[in-house]
């Protein structure tokens, strides 16, 4: 799987090929190819053809597919056809316990969606699991499992958005928000990434091409970001080569572990603007 960030992540649906090749040029860090619940039953053995030949050519960026849930008439030829085209990921619907996904044994980065209640106690179970690529959040499944109201600002969710971020954190892994369904709402949108970004979210899943640029924006760093992490970094190193433990940058201590952070922002800058 490539290097980059996943800042933003585009789910299309199998049975739109026109969408598809145009999902090409938009400049998402990966598009997610859904063979679940953008497509009807009626269509789900045609979009999967549809992904099997999209799969067939390259990609700008990696290319995952959204297979359809354990115990449905699809699940077998999905995941089939999906690792036969050397996809870069499969992404679980509706996962519960951990055992459901270290039973595959399937040689290709795994995104379990945590989108039930279930899934969110389990969220660290899952994570732990090799093979576990990541979590991504199913907030519309979530939140009608919780009998939750809508609120601006996520207030029933926050718990377990919070605990999807805790458990990929602890393993390792990449925590991807939820969409945000009102893609003619640029204003909720841009504060819902925010508010990603705020909890420890990676990236976000998006739904529509507009959306892409704003959520790059928001999960990438900007050009002054990068300035004070290489004006931090370059104290810091001073200071080691001085024979220091600590350093200081404008006004404030610097340790070992705000290096780190400085180091992560420049990987992220030169990955986001890299090819």
């Amino acid at each position: 799987m490539s290097v980059k960030p996943l800042r933003s992540v585009l789910y299309v649906p199998g049975d739109k090929p026109r969408a598809i090749d145009k999902s090409r040029t938009l400049g998402a860090d990966a598009v997610v190819l859904d063979l679940e619940d953008a497509v009807a039953p009626e269509h789900k053995d045609a979009a999967r053809e549809n992904v099997r030949g999209a799969l067939a050519n390259r990609w700008p960026c990696p290319v995952f597919v959204r297979v359809n849930g354990l115990g449905t008439p699809w699940e077998h030829a999905d995941r089939e056809m999906a690792l036969l085209t050397g996809v870069d990921g499969l992404v679980l619907p509706k996962v519960e316990d951990a055992r459901t996904v270290g039973a595959l044994h399937l040689r290709v980065p795994l995104w379990p969606m945590i989108e039930t209640p279930l899934g969110a106690l389990h969220a660290a179970e899952i994570a732990g699991v090799p093979g576990v690529a990541g979590l991504i959040v199913g907030a519309n499944d979530l939140a009608r499992a919780l009998r939750t109201r809508p609120h601006p600002e996520r207030l029933p969710l926050l718990h377990a958005l919070s605990a999807v971020v805790l458990a990929a954190r602890a393993y390792g892994k990449v925590p991807l928000d939820a969409v945000y369904n009102d893609v003619r709402d640029p204003e909720g949108f841009d504060r819902e990434c925010r508010q990603g970004r705020t909890l420890g979210f990676a990236g976000k899943t998006v739904i529509h091409p507009s959306q892409v640029e704003a959520a790059n924006r928001a999960f990438g760093v900007t050009a002054a970001e990068v300035e004070t992490a290489r004006a931090l970094l370059q104290a810091w190193n001073q200071a080691r080569a001085e024979g220091k433990s600590v350093a200081t940058h404008g006004g404030a201590l610097v340790e070992q572990m705000h290096a780190d952070e400085a180091a992560e922002v420049l990987a992220l800058w030169t990955q986001g603007t890299a090819g």
